[in-house]
């Protein structure tokens, strides 16, 4: 199986990530913590295994802030990005806006989580290949 490398990082460079494929449960996220970390009404994910992910930037990895019983998130403590969630299982759930390239079609969200907290007025449009 071949395996593909992504990369990607926060707005001034510092925490920069290097993640290897293959990219898994890709989807978009409503929930009320996604909106507060983001600013973003929407999310839109990607889930490494933690030993596939490697903190390759100058700033290392990340700050933590813990958000659950089962996850913290990630974000550039120089410049306030956000990075992505750290989760227990152990996951690493990267945010797709942060990718050098985020055009692979793997990248598409399967499904999307919190949809009935999402304002109203976002309209969600499956993408056709």
């Amino acid at each position: 199986m071949e395996h593909t490398h992504y990369s990607g990082g926060c707005v001034c460079g510092s925490i920069r990530y290097e993640a290897l494929g293959p990219a898994e449960n890709a989807h978009t996220c409503s929930c009320k913590t996604c909106q507060r970390h983001t600013g973003s009404p929407t999310v839109v994910w990607v889930e490494f295994a933690q030993e596939r992910v490697k903190w390759v930037g100058a700033g290392g990895a990340p700050s933590v802030f813990r958000t659950s019983d089962y996850s913290s998130r990630a974000f550039c403590p120089t410049c306030g990005s956000s990075i992505g969630a750290i989760d227990d299982e152990p996951t690493i759930a990267l945010l797709i806006g942060g990718f050098d390239d985020n055009n692979g079609a793997e990248l598409a969200p399967l499904y999307h989580s919190f949809d009935d907290i999402r304002p109203r007025w976002w309209c969600l449009t499956p993408l056709t290949p």
